[in-house]
């Protein structure tokens, strides 16, 4: 698994023009599941992902989780994050879960964050989406397990 985690003011994602998901202060999570990955790994990525210090305490110093400050997420399933261009200038994708395979886990990676008690809003699963993001610093930490 691959994920981009920005630390954000706000965020929202539509859909056809329609809101499906929007936060406060907290993450966006754009996420993406590569072949063979295991649940084990969108348990660890919602561990490592709700205890990420990187909000700043009185002196500025990244001492604050998402848990601590009570922030939220918004995850975004972002196949494209597995795209290869060693080779070329289009993408290649073969690295990237096919969906019935990655739709499963980015599920249990988002049910895997409410159980740590962050609040989570979604995109929509394979759909073309619009993602509005306040980056807060910025702060962007790119994870990954597998």
């Amino acid at each position: 698994m691959r994920a981009v985690v920005q630390r954000v003011k706000k965020a929202s994602v539509k859909v056809d023009g329609k809101e499906v998901g929007a936060i406060g202060k907290g993450f966006v999570v754009l996420i993406a599941v590569k072949r063979g990955d295991t649940e084990e790994y969108a348990r660890w990525m919602a561990h490592k992902i709700a205890n990420l210090r990187v909000f700043p305490d009185e002196r500025g110093k990244f001492n604050f989780s998402l848990l601590d400050v009570g922030g939220e997420a918004l995850v975004v399933s972002q196949f494209t994050l597995y795209g290869d261009i060693r080779r070329g200038f289009r993408p290649s994708f073969t690295e990237a879960a096919p969906p019935q395979e990655a739709e499963p886990l980015i599920e249990k990676f988002v049910e895997y964050l409410k159980e740590k008690g962050v609040p989570v809003q979604t995109g929509v699963f394979g759909a073309m989406m619009l993602v509005e993001i306040f980056n807060d610093g910025p702060v962007t930490i790119i994870l990954e397990k597998g």
